[in-house]
């Protein structure tokens, strides 16, 4: 793990929370008080998010979070980086803490079985085991396991009638069904999900695969590729060491160096995944955005500015 004064929590508990909002003041409160920056998001069934600041900081964010109700075993990884990667702390109130669109599922009540990083390998190597990558198409494009299946979906809320659709084809001369994500909320969905669709053999990777790049060593993976955060690292690799890629602030999508030396490619303002998604305004927009910061950064200031949604 690099060496570094800054510390990035990412965590998430699925609970009862009767009355969200009347939390979101009081932690945002906790959060700035700490120096805490990033993004939570509470909702009935929970919270999620990443932040990131001092590891004294992130002991008092952590601790007011854990003292809300069941949340005393909240689910945290930890990781490290060289700057602070979010600008702003925000903490907001959604629908879902993690978008799926089922509003039946619930992750409290079934849940398919938890696998250790260590006993992933000889699970997904299986040829019983159906393997699935449950994360968003821009996402498995940087990296994935060895063998998985790519849904191919742009969001998560895509995920059930993607399986739907596919579900006699994909579990053929299949007896297990294994699902991974980033830090391992999806999972807690997906899971259920299958659960609720009747398939009673369904696997998890416990803390997603954050976990397993920390405590797998490379030599042993059966990882291809790096890893995709919500964050100013982009990616990670083995070890959670901030990976090559970097980010179109257009989309909010990674770019390698192919894409980074694409015609489509303007920095801060398009990329070849998002050139015909934006308007010849909107460009114009990002363009005086990525001026502003240029004359921020030459101030020695911060230029914040407007925000643009990344990919679900």
């Amino acid at each position: 793990m690099i060496a570094s004064p800054i510390r990035v929590a990412a965590l998430y508990q699925f609970t009862r929370f009767d009355d969200p909002q009347a939390l979101q003041g009081p932690l945002l409160a906790a959060c700035d008080g700490a120096g805490i920056k990033g993004t939570l998001l509470l909702a009935r069934e929970g919270i999620n998010g990443t932040i990131a600041g001092s590891a004294q900081g992130l002991e008092a964010v952590l601790g007011h979070i854990r003292a809300l109700s069941s949340c005393a075993d909240l689910d945290v990884k930890f990781s490290a980086a060289p700057d602070m990667p979010f600008h702003r702390m925000k903490v907001r109130v959604k629908r879902e803490i993690v978008t799926m669109g089922e509003p039946d599922i619930d992750p409290t009540l079934s849940v398919g079985t938890y696998v250790d990083p260590h006993e992933w390998n000889a699970l997904i190597a299986d040829p019983d085991t159906l393997v699935i990558d449950t994360r968003n198409d821009y996402e498995v494009a940087v990296g994935t396991f060895r063998g998985a299946v790519d849904p191919q979906t742009p969001t998560f809320r895509d995920f059930p009638a993607w399986f739907r659709e596919h579900r006699e084809q994909l579990l053929e001369g299949k007896k297990k069904v294994a699902m991974f994500c980033t830090g391992g909320i999806r999972c807690e969905k997906s899971t259920a999900f299958l659960r609720a669709e009747g398939i009673d053999e369904v696997y998890h990777l416990k803390g997603g695969i954050l976990k397993y790049l920390e405590q797998v060593p490379e030599s042993e993976s059966l990882w291809q590729g790096e890893c995709f955060v919500f964050d100013e690292r982009v990616t990670v690799r083995h070890g959670l060491a901030q990976g090559t890629f970097q980010l179109c602030r257009a989309c909010r999508r990674p770019l390698d160096a192919e894409a980074l030396a694409h015609p489509d490619y303007t920095d801060g303002v398009s990329c070849p995944a998002c050139i015909d998604e934006r308007t010849p305004e909107q460009r114009a927009g990002y363009a005086e955005r990525q001026r502003q910061e240029a004359l921020a950064r030459a101030r020695g200031e911060l230029h914040v500015g407007a925000v643009r949604k990344p990919p679900e």
